[in-house]
């Protein structure tokens, strides 16, 4: 294993979730097919209320996590907020946001939004700025999902249910545990249309009287029209997706100095049970020895997954000390991401 360029990890987590949904029971309620959507495994979901904001939701992950380790806020040398959903303000910090929730003064703070990546990618960030700033000691990293049901049907996005929460982890400079090895990331960027909104942004603001998200196509229709339902190039596309993945966990295994047959747990995004084993298999993972349970327990909570995951697979005791853990996945851009752990 290679000598790392800074050394830090992640000293306890907070969760904060929506209320929790039966995916079976709603279903019905978001799409006129429910039964495709039940298919994809998932058994329950989170919905935040509709006062609720992203914003709180990572204020009360961060109050969780602070508490959990006897910790107050004035401890922060650094907020990074890492959201994957639309902002609870146009020309508005959200990571200000969440360090005035907090009640910290003059912190740094830093905003992420890469979609589903930036909750993984962003500890590759958080190494960055601990590498260049020797004064920074302790980070609180927050990853947060809160769908705007204005801009998107939680159902209809993908082949996942769309799920609300959040995840603040700790982070301390020279901590011996859940340590940082390394990130990799690469983008095919012809292919950044697939999951956009295209109403609300600055190139068409309002959307038609007519429009709704019950009725606009969603990323599944974009990426069948793109390659014009012709099953061979969606085949062929199916196996540069999965093969990314691989790709992807092998950089990262190279940055750290280990081989993919080294890691001993995989971490995706909240995804169908098949889908998290195909991305095991080139590790000789079983679904064991990932977050397919977990996944079926809260639906896809975008950039809060992995980091979800991975502190709840700790306290179950699910990854043992010296475990090498990857925290990987596929987002919008597209965007393949892992970062490597070691417990």
């Amino acid at each position: 294993m290679r000598d790392q360029v800074v050394n830090f990890g992640i000293q306890g987590f907070g969760y904060a979730f929506g209320q929790n949904q039966d995916v079976t029971e709603t279903a019905g309620t978001f799409v006129t097919d429910p039964e495709r959507v039940i298919r994809w495994g998932y058994r329950t979901f989170h919905r935040a209320e509709p006062d609720v904001t992203a914003t709180m939701l990572a204020a009360d992950a961060a109050r969780d996590a602070l508490a959990r380790l006897s910790m107050s806020a004035s401890d922060i040398d650094l907020v990074v907020l890492a959201t994957s959903e639309m902002p609870d303000y146009l020309y508005w910090d959200t990571s200000a946001g969440l360090a005035r929730e907090l009640k910290i003064d003059e912190v740094q703070t830093l905003l992420l939004n890469e979609g589903c990546a930036s909750g993984v990618t962003g500890l590759g960030l958080i190494a960055g700025h601990l590498a260049i700033q020797p004064e920074l000691q302790t980070v609180l990293f927050v990853a947060v999902n809160r769908v705007s049901e204005f801009h998107r049907n939680r159902m209809n996005v993908n082949n996942a249910v769309h799920s609300d929460g959040a995840v603040a982890a700790i982070m301390r400079r020279g901590h011996d545990q859940l340590r940082w090895l390394a990130t990799e990331q690469f983008t095919n960027p012809d292919l950044c249309d697939f999951f956009r909104c295209d109403y609300g942004g600055a190139v068409t603001p309002l959307p038609p009287e007519d429009w709704s998200t019950a009725t606009s196509p969603s990323g599944l229709e974009r990426v069948l029209s793109h390659f014009g339902k012709d099953p061979n190039r969606l085949r062929v596309f199916s196996e540069y997706l999965a093969n990314s993945v691989t790709r992807v966990i092998e950089g990262a295994c190279d940055r750290a100095g280990v081989g993919i047959k080294d890691v001993a747990h995989v971490i995706y995004i909240n995804d169908s049970a098949d889908t998290i084993a195909e991305v095991a298999e080139p590790c000789g993972l079983s679904v064991e020895h990932t977050n397919a349970e977990l996944s079926a327990e809260h639906g896809h909570m975008g950039a809060a997954d992995q980091l979800v995951c991975l502190g709840q697979h700790v306290e179950r005791g699910d990854v043992k000390p010296g475990d090498l853990v990857a925290l990987c996945g596929i987002s919008i851009g597209m965007r393949w991401y892992c970062t490597l752990v070691q417990v």
